[in-house]
């Protein structure tokens, strides 16, 4: 076993830290604060530093009239045809636009959030032959399912009862899955008994491993799972979001590292991720996004929330919200240009676009 932790840090990554997200060539020694305060509306606030900048688009995400997006407290995908889902709590519990911000479709009123705020909370999206499936967890029906990219459910699973470690399904609140090459999934329990469970392509549970707790292999709110497939070998991803940390297992469950977020402020309350080629992006509910390197070495903080009051919560409203800066990232994803989306955790809904820029 294996166990990282963050590093010393370069000037340039300090101030990609503390600079809160904008390149330090947009704003050489000034203020972040002071910047946005004296920009126009109609100039471009540019994000991130390197190889990794990106424009943040205002006013992304139209609906229809008198469609109202409800509360955000769900996952960002992105399918083959480069449309990007959110969720919803409300009767859209899946949401659709294209990369203009353009409003295609929703579906999913089945899997809205219960009168608690339950509801469709891990997302992703696969391609499988010729045809772009759903994997998602709901919370407000403690089960997973397989839903063709339109919304038609392929097949609803409820908890593993033959795991063990239920006396009932109202145990298992499970908030991320992620599907590996050879089609077994995991599902993490994340606001249940912290496990992990492996299944088969068909959804037979196969295995299960973790249980609440700070040493490896234990987790403090799982969250959200991904397949790293930057190596070799595949991997599964964990976010150890309570423990403020990464952990990475064998397909088969065996603990192989963890990546300790508390050194360096690295991550606070890392929730979600995404990979593309050989970088994560972290999306930390703590009020930022966070990019990784191959070697798993800080890249960039992007969209750092300056006030902490303002950091976790899903209680801010459209006035206290800052073009450039993050309050509760739940959801992140790259689509096939580089452009990050990323869903906040928000009781009237946010959603923002960040354009990669070349």
């Amino acid at each position: 076993m294996q166990r990282f932790k963050a590093g010393e840090y370069s000037r340039r990554d300090f101030m990609a830290r503390f600079g809160f997200g904008v390149a330090a060539s947009t704003i050489p020694g000034g203020n972040f604060m002071e910047t946005l305060a004296g920009r126009r509306d109609n100039e471009a606030l540019i994000l991130g530093s390197g190889k990794h900048r990106y424009e943040w688009v205002r006013g992304w995400g139209r609906l229809p009239e008198g469609m109202k997006l409800g509360s955000t407290h769900g996952a960002a995908q992105v399918d083959s045809q480069g449309l990007i889902y959110f969720n919803t709590d409300s009767e859209n519990a899946i949401i659709a636009f294209d990369a203009d911000g353009k409003f295609i479709r929703s579906f999913g009123r089945e899997w809205k959030a219960d009168k608690e705020g339950n509801g469709t909370h891990g997302m992703q999206i696969r391609t499988e032959g010729k045809e772009d499936f759903i994997y998602l967890t709901n919370l407000a029906r403690n089960e997973f399912a397989k839903l063709t990219i339109k919304g038609d459910t392929v097949w609803v699973k409820g908890y593993p009862q033959n795991s063990g470690v239920y006396k009932n399904k109202s145990e298992f609140k499970p908030t991320g899955i992620a599907v590996a090459p050879g089609g077994e999934f995991y599902v993490t329990d994340g606001y249940g008994a912290n496990y992990i469970h492996r299944f088969n392509a068909k959804g037979e549970h196969l295995s299960t491993w973790g249980g609440k707790g700070t040493e490896d292999g234990k987790f403090n709110t799982p969250h959200a799972i991904m397949i790293d497939m930057r190596e070799k070998t595949p991997t599964v991803l964990v976010t150890d979001r309570a423990n403020h940390r990464l952990q990475w297992f064998s397909l088969e469950g065996t603990h192989l590292k963890t990546l300790d977020g508390v050194a360096g402020d690295l991550l606070r309350l890392p929730a979600t991720l995404h990979q593309r080629g050989t970088d994560i992006v972290v999306g930390d509910l703590a009020g930022r996004i966070t990019i990784l390197d191959r070697n798993n070495k800080l890249v960039t903080h992007i969209g750092d929330n300056v006030d902490p009051r303002k950091r976790g919560t899903n209680k801010v409203g459209p006035d206290g919200w800052l073009d450039g800066q993050f309050i509760s990232p739940h959801g992140v994803c790259w689509d096939q240009k580089g452009n990050l989306y990323i869903e906040e955790w928000m009781s009237i809904g946010r959603i923002v676009k960040l354009k990669r820029m070349k």
